[in-house]
């Protein structure tokens, strides 16, 4: 019983150094995602450093729900391929332990990887949402300029929604501009035009578009009337002082920015639109779904990096990686298919999970029979050829 608890307490420890080095890793790869769009609001918009420190932590609970499981199975199977490229598995083997001995680390550490990634679905994702949406529309009510984001409809101004194909900063020029104003009540103006200049009047917090060679569609929601005209220029003024003093404008939240007790009361108050009520089902269950990918894929990694008997010629990696993008794959395919009510949201979040849960039982059963599961030949070629030729193009 003794050196049964020393193997557990070995393998334990083992798991945990390769698991935050690929957690720190894997979150980095997905912030570098976020630089270029930092480093736009640090050079354009004049944001401080403690504004962008803050906004990188409300996005961290959002990758961390990809990364978490990502690492807890890279952590496991790299652990156990490591073992078995330096024969400790079949030293193991030797002294009569089974693989089905060594699982109990392997399960405890998937079940602890399972409950933090499910406190960062259930309560990270949506406070972290929830509070970059507070601080761009803080940023945005702050500067106009925050508010003028490329290709996007920016509504964060009351009233106002401004959509911009390209802004140079430097020159404050606009192209291809559309402006919906609703701060006239009950008349909805639209402007559009091919170009645009954004000037800073001598109050900061009064700013105007002045629009070039466009048109405006006036609609008068009392009598339903519409107005077209043509202008040369036109100028919008927007001013920020006087549209903060009316206080914010409540603020809206999306699905995945409502927290559990939320959501629920949401679904069960009743959602007349199927596919709105598919899509808050979808978010629901994909709040436990993710998390218990870290056991479903742990119990994968577990038989793949055991039947790794060297680093070099192992197909347990490729296998890894190939389950793992396969995981992902079916849980895209389930989002899609549940959006569009072709079945359950249940069915659609959960199958990944069961697929990956069940082949990571039959190659235990396998393993634990000596019968270990080989990549098809094919894919073998493939990855040796691609392995080969990156070595090439590495070698002087």
């Amino acid at each position: 019983m003794m050196v049964f608890k020393r193997t557990h307490t070995y393998i334990f420890s083992e798991l945990i150094p390769p698991f935050v080095i690929s957690l720190f890793f894997l979150t980095f790869v997905f912030l570098m995602t976020r630089i270029p769009e930092i480093t736009n609001m640090v050079v354009n918009y004049n944001t401080n450093v403690t504004d962008i420190l803050m906004m990188i932590g409300f996005t961290l609970p959002r990758f961390m729900e990809f990364t978490l499981p990502m690492s807890a199975m890279i952590s496991i199977l790299l652990t156990f391929m490591r073992m078995s490229g330096e024969n400790e598995i079949v030293a193991l083997k030797g002294a009569g332990v089974s693989l089905y001995k060594l699982l109990p680390p392997v399960l405890i550490f998937a079940v602890l990887t399972t409950l933090l990634t499910m406190w960062v679905t259930v309560f990270g994702v949506s406070w972290g949402k929830l509070s970059l949406k507070k601080k761009s529309l803080e940023l945005a009510r702050s500067s106009i300029d925050a508010a003028l984001q490329e290709r996007q409809f920016n509504s964060q101004l009351n009233d106002i929604m401004i959509y911009v194909s390209h802004v140079d900063m430097k020159t404050r020029d606009l192209t291809d501009v559309f402006i919906e104003d609703r701060r006239t009540r009950g008349v909805i103006s639209i402007s559009v035009a091919p170009k645009g200049k954004l000037i800073r009047q001598n109050n900061e917090e009064v700013y105007t578009i002045r629009l070039y060679n466009g048109g405006i569609n006036q609609v008068n929601a009392d009598d339903n009337a519409v107005t077209h005209i043509n202008f040369g220029h036109y100028d919008i003024n927007i001013d920020l002082a006087s549209m903060q003093k009316g206080g914010p404008r409540k603020l809206v939240k999306d699905l995945d920015e409502m927290s559990l007790h939320e959501l629920v009361r949401h679904i069960h108050a009743g959602i007349k639109d199927p596919a709105r009520k598919s899509e808050a089902l979808m978010v629901l269950h994909e709040k436990f779904s993710i998390p218990f990918a870290c056991l479903s894929l742990g119990l994968l990694a577990f038989p793949l990096g055991v039947q790794s008997m060297s680093l070099r010629r192992s197909s347990g990696f490729g296998m890894g990686i190939s389950f793992f993008l396969l995981y992902y794959f079916l849980l895209a395919a389930g989002w899609s298919a549940g959006e569009t009510g072709h079945y359950p949201p249940f069915i659609g979040m959960w199958l990944p999970n069961v697929v990956m849960g069940a082949a990571g039982i039959f190659l235990l059963v396998r393993n634990a029979q000596e019968r270990p599961v080989r990549m098809p030949r094919v894919i073998r070629g493939a990855l040796a050829a691609l392995v080969k030729r990156f070595k090439k193009r590495v070698q002087p």
